[in-house]
């Protein structure tokens, strides 16, 4: 493993800076630079959204003609009632029911097979489960899905969950070119030499081979580092003399020539930025599109942490709404407005805590304590394996202070991202500093994202101040033996996401995906978190006794997410009055080989009372 050195991409004001040539962005980054970017005259009044609003217009019919199933179409308005299987409510108790019945977009009742039956009537339509589990829909609190959205649907996925070698990655590359007509551009993204076996870079020696025909690009998982081959640098224009940009690099070879790596942004983006599809993808649209594939994996509550990153402005808001007013959306979503857009932005926009509606929603306000673990940039009590650094402040502590006393006490629910132990301690001074300014920490729900190190003294900290915690558990998984080999040492690697420390401590915990860092499959990341076994050594278990039960591992990803994004009241568990958000699988969850949980089948997904996937 090369040690590169980087920050989080998603939590980077250069973020946005890959959306540049965009259209949309470009009209949303106008208006906003105009004042016009949120504003009541072009904002959309989602308070008086109704339902029937919802369901009508062309484009939402066709759109929902080509997801639900006629019979499901036609019975809107009609009881449904789901027998014959396992109901798990994840409610307090973690009841098991014999039968859930929905009418509209709302839980009717949830029972034995005869209680839900008399509730729902006569000319309910009863669906046989035959012998499957009905769970709520997965609820993942840390996404990045309005940038990141756009970003997928220019860009392949060729990471480590799809291919294990450099290898692979290098033969599918090939297998796209054969495929494509010359002159399109090839794009990928997540590349990861840091875990994936292999060269710890792509130059044109390795892309030049497979095709000069077709400008290929791809994107290093880190957001810090690219690769082209030799055509994509012709047809953006950089010639062979091109200079370094500040604080950015076109790598040469020995002698001098280019070589095909880049070295952030300011680099790479003069190449990426002559790939038309970036530049014509609607936001809209990708967010629908995103979601609509996340369905298969049972996903019915999604987040965007790190809302105007997009657009860099409180223009994101327009593109947030507007996937609710499409008609279309799969899921629901629940916003964080980031910090480095400036507060100051976001209270002259109006943005406040509740912005929107049921669909979608801004629930909290994101701050950063530091950087990435993997990246080196997590802060440390104590420096890195074999290194005297000990990573970076985001934020100093004092200005995170003021920034989430500011926040909390003007009502925002706060989430703080903290990956080294360093920056944990700053993340709790400055939950200590909201109390202390007298501020209800049970209606602030602070939580610490990702909250990778983690002490005992720490833990004991979060239960007296009411701070939860939510786990990059693909950290464990993925990142696993680099933490232990390469990051921190074994003895460090086991404060590694401390699920079950957390939770006999009686800490609230909640397990995400962080999107587009890992993918988000709920029924995979439960499995990370009963297991904790690694993806490069499957025999090795990183903190055994931080395994957790597939209970607990469902509440995660169910009620606890929905608490954690100020939703509970209306997701996260299947309890009469709650919105009929649901997913059926083929097997229990409980039943299985917890190395099997991952192939679990999703049957179908159902949001809003509406089936949005089918298998």
């Amino acid at each position: 493993m090369t040690q590169h050195v980087y920050g989080c991409a998603c939590c980077s004001a250069d973020f946005g800076k890959l959306f540049r040539s965009n259209n949309a962005v470009s009209d949303l980054k106008e208006k906003a630079a105009s004042g016009d970017g949120w504003s009541c005259n072009w904002s959309i009044d989602l308070a008086s959204f109704g339902r029937r609003d919802f369901l009508k217009g062309g484009a939402a019919a066709a759109s929902l003609a080509a997801i639900v199933p006629a019979q499901a179409q036609a019975q809107t308005n009609t009881t449904i009632v789901f027998t014959g299987g396992t109901v798990l409510t994840v409610d307090d108790d973690f009841s098991e029911a014999e039968a859930i019945a929905i009418r509209g977009n709302r839980i009717l009742s949830v029972g034995t097979d005869g209680e839900v039956r008399a509730t729902a009537g006569p000319d309910a339509l009863v669906v046989d489960l035959a012998g499957k589990t009905v769970l709520p829909g997965f609820v993942d609190p840390h996404t990045h899905v309005i940038a990141g959205s756009v970003v997928d649907a220019v860009m392949e996925y060729v990471g480590m969950a799809r291919f294990a070698t450099v290898a692979d990655v290098l033969d599918h590359i090939t297998m796209r070119v054969a495929e494509t007509p010359a002159g399109e551009w090839l794009v990928f993204r997540n590349f990861d030499p840091a875990v994936q076996e292999g060269l710890d870079e792509l130059t044109f020696a390795e892309l030049d081979p497979i095709s000069t025909d077709h400008p290929i690009f791809v994107f290093n998982a880190s957001g810090h580092l690219a690769y082209a081959n030799s055509t994509a640098f012709e047809v953006a224009g950089v010639p062979a003399d091109v200079e370094n940009p500040p604080g950015a690099e076109f790598v040469r070879d020995a002698d001098g020539n280019l070589n095909g790596v880049m070295k952030n942004n300011v680099s790479f983006l003069q190449v990426l930025g002559a790939y038309p599809a970036l530049a014509t993808t609607d936001p809209v649209d990708a967010v629908v599109g995103l979601l609509s594939k996340w369905s298969q994996h049972g996903l019915t509550t999604v987040s965007e942490l790190s809302l105007g990153g997009l657009s860099q402005s409180p223009a994101d808001t327009q593109v947030l709404l507007g996937a609710a007013a499409s008609g279309r959306l799969p899921a629901r979503i629940r916003a964080y407005p980031f910090y480095t857009i400036s507060a100051e932005a976001w209270d002259e926009a109006g943005v406040v805590p509740g912005t929107g509606n049921p669909l979608a929603r801004v629930a909290g306000y994101k701050l950063v304590a530091d950087g990435s673990n993997q990246g080196f940039t997590g802060l440390q009590r104590e420096p890195y394996l074999n290194t005297d650094s000990r990573g970076l402040a985001y934020t100093a502590r004092e200005d995170l202070i003021d920034l989430a006393v500011d926040r909390a006490t003007r009502g925002w629910q706060l989430a703080i991202h903290g990956n080294g132990d360093a920056a944990i301690d700053n993340v709790l001074d400055a939950c200590e500093a909201v109390r202390d300014a007298g501020v209800d920490m049970s209606g602030v729900r602070a939580r610490i994202e990702h909250c990778s190190i983690l002490h005992d003294a720490q833990i004991a900290r979060m239960k007296d101040l009411g701070v939860s915690a939510s786990f990059l558990i693909g950290h464990v998984h993925y990142w696993g033996v680099a933490m232990r080999d390469e990051v921190f040492g074994e003895e460090k690697a086991q404060l590694l996401d401390r699920c079950r420390s957390v939770e006999d401590a009686g800490v609230g915990f909640t397990l995400h995906s962080d999107f587009m860092v890992t993918d988000p499959v709920p029924l995979h990341m439960i499995e990370m978190a009963v297991t904790r076994k690694t993806w490069k050594e499957p025999d090795y278990v990183l903190a055994p006794q931080e395994r957790i039960s597939v209970e607990s591992a469902i509440r995660a990803v169910t009620s606890e997410a929905a608490w954690q994004l100020f939703s509970d009241h209306e997701i996260g568990s299947l309890e009469p009055g709650k919105f009929a958000d649901l997913v059926i699988l083929d097997q229990d969850p409980r039943s299985v080989d917890p190395d099997s949980l991952k192939d679990i089948r999703v049957v179908e997904t159902w949001m809003d009372g509406r089936q949005v996937y089918k298998a």
